[in-house]
């Protein structure tokens, strides 16, 4: 039996350091060297948690299936994971669906207001199959707020840049808004992607989502409250809606913020597997999005589908004075 002294321990200790260290750097080396990369948006899975869990399965597949060939970074899951937050076996489909993904490909949640009640905020089957200790152990999870999962943040880096995912739950509440200012405002080198399950309508952001609930924000109410006076947010994805919608908006820095729904529970089969895919591409200040389904193996060409946006991705400085 080998005895490890204190010095030893030590050694051992320095030896693992300098390993963390070094992978750190050819991480960030690898990162430098990329020339894109692609964030999936998983939008509105309620049908296919409630009817068609194959479907599911098949588009968190695709991701795991593409994640080299695409370089997917992270997945977004938008919100209203299930149709009923009380029915125990549709979050058995969207565990199975989801634990596909566990290892291989980041990805984040957030609960729509089918995946809590809302007037309580009760959340308790979301936070059984997707809680915090699901995530905690992860490089990418950054943290969440108060005891739950409903609000939380994960990390990744590409193409040189560092960025943050903040998800947020459905009609987030004043204190959910001033908890994600002081994260975002923490990591103010990160560029922030926010994700929240109702946020835009096709022609714009949505003013009514939060009609009838106490302390709840709407979309509107999110951007002037909160998005408008955070720098280094440049993109909001949302479903809650069906179809999808998209605008350009200038923050209080003088910044662009892209503001993007997507949401295909409304068509066939609860939504014929529809999925978008966000190929970043920094060094040509371009998005390239396309829709893809794998239920039926085909792209949507039509120009609300499949466009480029142009970003230059880098963070404003706040305007003084």
């Amino acid at each position: 039996m080998r005895i490890l002294t204190r010095g030893m321990m030590w050694a051992c200790a320095a030896a693992a350091l300098l390993f963390a260290v070094d992978d750190l750097a050819i991480a960030a080396e690898l990162s430098e060297q990329e020339k894109s990369f692609t964030v999936v948006l998983l939008p509105d899975t309620q049908n296919y948690s409630e009817k068609f869990p194959d479907t599911y399965v098949a588009q968190t597949l695709w991701i795991r299936e593409r994640r080299k060939a695409d370089n997917i970074k992270f997945a977004i899951h938008l919100g209203d994971i299930v149709q009923t937050p009380t029915i125990e076996s549709e979050w058995k489909n969207a565990d199975r669906a989801m634990k596909i993904l566990d290892g291989v490909v980041p990805y984040s949640m957030a609960p729509g207001n089918h995946d809590m009640n809302v007037s309580n905020r009760d959340s308790s089957l979301y936070n059984k199959y997707f809680p915090t200790g699901r995530f905690k152990e992860e490089k990418w999870y950054g943290g969440h707020m108060g005891q739950s999962n409903d609000n939380n943040f994960c990390f990744f880096n590409a193409c040189g840049k560092k960025f943050m995912v903040l998800n947020l739950e459905f009609a987030p509440p004043d204190e959910v808004l001033k908890w994600a200012a002081e994260v975002t405002q923490q990591y103010s080198e990160h560029l922030v992607i926010v994700a929240t399950h109702c946020y835009m309508r096709n022609e714009g952001r949505d003013t009514g989502c939060a009609n009838g609930y106490e302390t709840a924000n709407s979309g509107e109410q999110m951007w002037q409250k909160f998005i408008r006076k955070q720098p280094n947010i440049f993109l909001v994805v949302s479903g809650h809606i069906l179809g999808v919608g998209l605008q350009t908006s200038t923050n209080d820095a003088g910044g662009k913020v892209l503001e993007m729904l997507t949401d295909y529970q409304g068509l066939a089969n609860g939504g014929d597997g529809w999925l978008r895919s966000l190929e970043f591409v920094p060094g040509e200040n371009k998005i390239n999005v396309t829709t893809y389904s794998p239920l039926l193996d085909q792209y949507n060409e039509d120009p609300s589908e499949t466009f480029s946006l142009d970003y230059e991705f880098t963070i404003p400085q706040p305007n003084s004075g």
